[in-house]
């Protein structure tokens, strides 16, 4: 597969750099055209530029920009992400009285449906936002003898499929939870989970399967 990565940031170079192990071609767009070239070479990608440069190679295109810059920088290119595969690994937060607070409405507000008002001729995915940049880093990661599992919103089923097959091409599980309208749940899930980091907890410890409970039973018997 061809991706195009818009960003140079920690997101830019692990996914990018787990693609690249996985044998797909990537290149590297970004406004620090510098940075981009150089983290194309860290990573092994075909090359690095202009952000166009990497929204016309790809087939999919990753946007990991901060929050804030996405929609701005996705809406410059939406003539040139037409009919591309989108792949929103944003997360919308801020520091909040609390901990990190959504800075989206929640609910059907996110930031995946904010790229896509921004380039509504592409076909947004919202995907590999969840997880922190070092699990990227890692060969086919895998928990407790199984493989990571890869949550996803997306409306249109030919995008759906592509970010599935990328997915199991790095040894991972996808996981479809439904289209965008359901993007702030996964949004929302990475802001809580980050908030449970931050404050020394593990986010995994507050999930765990009812299937390990002693004397559980399908729910369906």
């Amino acid at each position: 597969m061809r991706i195009g990565i818009l960003g140079t940031g920690s997101m830019a170079a692990a996914l990018g750099g787990a693609w690249v192990r996985a044998g797909h071609e990537v290149r590297v767009g970004g406004r620090d055209v510098a940075a981009a070239r150089k983290l194309a070479v860290g990573i092994g990608a075909v090359g690095g530029g202009e952000p166009t440069e990497a929204v016309r190679f790809g087939e999919a295109v990753l946007v990991a920009l901060p929050a804030t810059a996405a929609v701005p920088v996705v809406g410059s290119l939406a003539g040139e992400l037409a009919g591309r595969v989108l792949l929103d690994c944003t997360v919308p937060m801020a520091p909040g009285a609390d901990g990190p607070a959504l800075t989206t409405a929640g609910a059907r507000d996110s930031g995946a449906r904010r790229l896509a008002s921004a380039a509504p001729a592409a076909r947004v995915v919202k995907v590999f936002g969840i997880c922190h940049e070092s699990i990227w880093s890692l060969p086919r990661p895998s928990f407790e003898g199984a493989p990571l599992g890869v949550p996803y919103c997306a409306d249109d089923q030919g995008a759906g499929d592509l970010t599935a097959d990328l997915v199991g091409s790095m040894g991972c599980v996808p996981v479809h939870c439904g289209g965008l309208d359901r993007a702030g749940l996964l949004e929302a899930a990475a802001v809580f989970a980050i908030g449970v980091w931050w404050s020394g907890g593990e986010a995994r410890h507050v999930f765990p399967s009812p299937a390990l409970a002693p004397g559980a039973v399908d729910d369906a018997e």
